[in-house]
């Protein structure tokens, strides 16, 4: 990922936190498992969240309906 790319989507990062509601949900269903998990491990360091991670912790992997559920409760908890 280039700059720009890094700047784009840490700027998204924080605008989602922002959204409630229909808002938050519409955006949530339009992101890709991977962008769930990059948010998920942005959001929080110290959580389990790669598929790397997640094999050796837990055995499975987080899946994308998991995911978004995780980072609904952080941004609505934030």
């Amino acid at each position: 990922m280039d700059f720009n790319e890094h700047l784009k989507l840490s700027g998204w990062n924080y605008r989602i936190m922002e959204l409630r509601g229909d808002e938050l949900l519409n955006e949530l269903n339009s992101c890709s498992r991977e962008t769930v998990i990059n948010w998920l491990q942005w959001n929080d360091r110290n959580g389990v969240y790669t598929d790397e991670q997640s094999m050796k912790e837990f055995g499975n992997i987080l899946s994308r309906e998991e995911g978004i559920e995780i980072m609904t409760r952080q941004i609505l908890n934030s």
